[in-house]
């Protein structure tokens, strides 16, 4: 594996560019064109790779005792030192393309990479892991929202889908690593509540996140509110069923995941014009 390849592995690249591709047709939908999209992409993008790399950084030891070959740094692809001066690079990155856009834009990224990376210290071990989720992933949209000329308030309902979808994903991110992170002693919030806790939460929260969407908007809900409902409701259980009845890692629920997050997307997208 290449230097450039183990880096990018490190960044943990799954979530963090789907979080990425989320925000970019977010931004999309809600008007921004040009430098604009530009800088807002890329302050989004910055939050991710900062979070990603940080995380492989502090968890370097952990990794190796853990035999986690899956990982870059405990494969010996990658130092742990290399990986953590780019986590600190690209923290220290995340306001910069937001300089043109406003205060208010530049206070909110801001939050979000300060959260994104309490997760990765101290809170990753504690019951409040969920909360850096939840808050980080309420900022993001609002940020989105605040970037575009004139600055506007986001909506509550928007930010509060947000959060919900971040809360739901930090409980479906968790289960692939439960045994992994309980043998090295990490204790969030989805290691005390179990597995079974975990993907009920999830499954609660991301629903919650879909129905916010469909029904946050003023007025009737459209017909792909309606169909992205259904679509939740029916994939979020068998995304659970699958996990449990999986061998090996359950990663069924975080697949299930990450396609309610792009249905719930694609309605931000096409509910642009209710932001405001």
């Amino acid at each position: 594996m290449s230097r450039a390849l183990a880096l990018l592995r490190a960044s943990h690249p799954e979530p963090g560019g789907a979080v990425t591709l989320a925000m970019a047709l977010l931004a999309l939908g809600a008007g921004h064109r040009g430098w604009r999209l530009v800088a807002v992409v890329l302050a989004v993008a910055f939050t991710q790779l900062a979070v990603g790399w940080v995380n492989d950084w502090l968890d370097a030891d952990r990794d190796r005792w853990a035999g986690r070959r899956d990982k870059p740094v405990a494969a010996g692809a990658v130092s742990a030192r290399t990986v953590g001066i780019f986590g600190l690079g690209a923290a220290l990155a995340i306001p910069l393309p937001a300089l043109a856009l406003g205060a208010a834009p530049i206070v909110l990224i801001c939050l979000v990479g300060v959260f994104a990376l309490l997760y990765d210290w101290p809170l990753k071990s504690t019951p409040l892991s969920v909360v850096p989720y939840l808050v980080a992933f309420g900022l993001l949209p609002a940020f989105v929202v605040v970037s575009l000329p004139g600055n506007p308030a986001p909506p509550a309902w928007l930010i509060a889908a947000g959060a919900l979808l971040g809360g739901g994903a930090h409980f479906a991110n968790v289960l692939p690593d439960l045994a992994d992170d309980a043998a090295t002693g990490v204790r969030g919030l989805p290691h005390r509540i179990g597995a079974r806790g975990s993907q009920v939460a999830a499954a609660m929260l991301l629903l919650g996140a879909t129905l916010t969407l469909v029904f946050g908007p003023p007025g009737r809900p459209s017909w792909a509110g309606w169909a992205a409902a259904a679509a939740s409701v029916v994939v979020l259980p068998l995304g659970v069923y699958a996990s449990k009845r999986a061998n090996g890692r359950p990663v069924a629920l975080f697949r299930a995941v990450m396609v309610v997050a792009l249905i719930d997307v694609v309605l931000l997208v096409l509910s642009g014009s209710s932001f405001w």
